[in-house]
């Protein structure tokens, strides 16, 4: 389904449903409310899957991994090839989003659609590769905006391969080396801060080099000037593939009923773009975690989302996903599996 026609397809929560899953939370063994944001989020869940019993056992990680052309400008504590060598990393298993999600008993999905080299065919490897890398944003956009709506496409394109395989619940996670530069700039872009608020260490760079990321920024935003009320304009000018492709999965998920686990920083920027993009969407995001990046609580305020977890938390790939994804699960069952009082024949409150 064509991007367009995907955004269309996305409906309202059920309320029908949520309806009828608060009454049940109210019933449960257990003082009303008692169990917090477990009992919001069934609710929640219920909304978002049109289910009174949702259940999302069957989970999948769609990491999408791609090289930046800003990273040429020293804003990383690690060289560029280390995306393709951890895309290989993640596909012996090896990876803390492999151990994280075998823990949950979900699936992980690897896209190329943007690594700057070329992989041979392998078990594993969704090979979706748009271009070989963004180009440096300092100098110019990062793709033209039929590139960038490509890799929106491969997003959607991999979210309905995996709906296909049976999906409950997907996450979101990333692979790129500089890519928490173009998520600086999104956020940056979208929501007006200055960027010196916006940007922290990514990988863990020194100071020399963090002031050296703010000023990359600063000149990649008053060079390619992004228009905040385009999502596609700020996404194509200083954006990221990887961002790009995440942003496409999470408007087929909510097309499609599926609740979104939004990751940490990089998955918040696609958010960004994704609401941006079809703001019903935003109604199918759950955040995960709080990062430690600085501009995540800008964009998590944005977004109007209230993260599950606060870990301190900074690597990426869906790590702080695979983590929430035990506490969503659990709340689908405490709704669906714990007695009611009628049920269980205790007496409720007089």
């Amino acid at each position: 389904m064509l991007l367009e026609e995907t955004i269309k397809a996305i409906k309202p929560l059920d309320e029908s449903a949520m309806h009828s899953a608060r009454a049940r939370q109210d019933r449960l063994t257990k003082p009303p409310g008692s169990l917090g944001r477990l009992e919001e989020l069934s609710i929640q869940l219920a909304g978002m899957k049109a289910d009174p019993f949702p259940s999302v056992e069957r989970k999948a990680v769609i990491v999408m991994a791609a090289d930046h052309g800003v990273a040429r400008e020293g804003v990383s504590a690690y060289p560029s090839d280390v995306t393709a060598q951890m895309v290989l990393n993640f596909l012996r298993g090896g990876a803390a989003i492999n151990v994280l999600a075998r823990q949950a008993g979900a699936r992980v999905t690897i896209v190329d659609i943007g690594v700057a080299v070329e992989f041979e065919p392998m078990p594993g490897l969704v090979r979706r590769k748009v271009l070989f890398g963004t180009r440096n944003s300092a100098q110019g956009p990062a793709m033209t905006r039929e590139e960038a709506a490509q890799a929106l496409q491969v997003g959607v394109d991999v979210l309905n391969e995996e709906a296909a395989r049976g999906l409950d619940l997907v996450a979101t996670g990333d692979m790129g080396i500089g890519n928490t530069t173009p998520s600086s700039a999104i956020v940056a872009a979208m929501t007006g801060l200055p960027v010196a608020q916006v940007v922290g260490r990514g990988t863990g760079i020194d100071d020399q080099a963090l002031e050296r990321k703010i000023k990359v920024i600063e000149r990649a935003l008053d060079l390619n000037r992004p228009d905040a009320n385009d999502a596609l304009d700020v996404l194509h000018k200083v954006g990221g593939l990887e961002i790009a492709g995440l942003a496409g999965v999470m408007i087929a998920a909510a097309s499609q009923r599926i609740p979104i686990v939004v990751d940490g920083f990089i998955s918040t920027a696609s958010a960004m773009i994704a609401a941006g993009l079809a703001p019903a969407v935003r109604n199918y995001m759950l955040s995960a975690h709080q990062s430690v990046e600085i501009g995540h609580q800008a964009m998590l305020k944005h977004l109007n989302l209230r993260p599950l977890l606060d870990l301190d938390l900074r690597l990426g790939e869906g790590t702080g996903s695979a983590l929430a994804f035990h506490l969503i699960e659990a709340s689908a069952r405490i709704l669906r599996e714990m007695a009611t009082f009628d049920e269980a024949g205790v007496s409720d409150k007089e």
